[in-house]
């Protein structure tokens, strides 16, 4: 293996995404991030709630608590999916 290909001793094809939703209902999505779940009801987030199957699955974990859809322009944090009380919304 090459010395580019490696990261803290680590193959970079080894390492695995920190997020992924591992669940869709009627009235949510779950999302797995590192080993802990989160439930996101649509009621509470609801730019899922009309997305496409595979919009929703197209997720990405940037940085350390930034949560990423690029395909339905949405960036939440891990603050704001376990306390959305304190971040009302200010558009749907």
């Amino acid at each position: 293996m090459n010395k580019s290909s490696m990261t803290n001793g680590i193959a970079t094809s080894a390492i695995k995404s920190n997020v992924e939703v591992t669940h869709l209902s009627r009235n949510g999505l779950i999302l797995l991030v590192g080993d802990k779940e989160y439930y996101l009801s649509y009621e509470k987030f609801p730019w899922f709630r009309r997305a496409t199957v595979d919009d929703v699955f197209n997720v990405q974990l940037l940085g350390k608590n930034r949560i990423r859809w690029d395909a339905l322009d949405v960036d939440l944090n891990l603050s704001i999916i376990t306390n959305p009380e304190a971040y009302p919304l200010v558009a749907e």
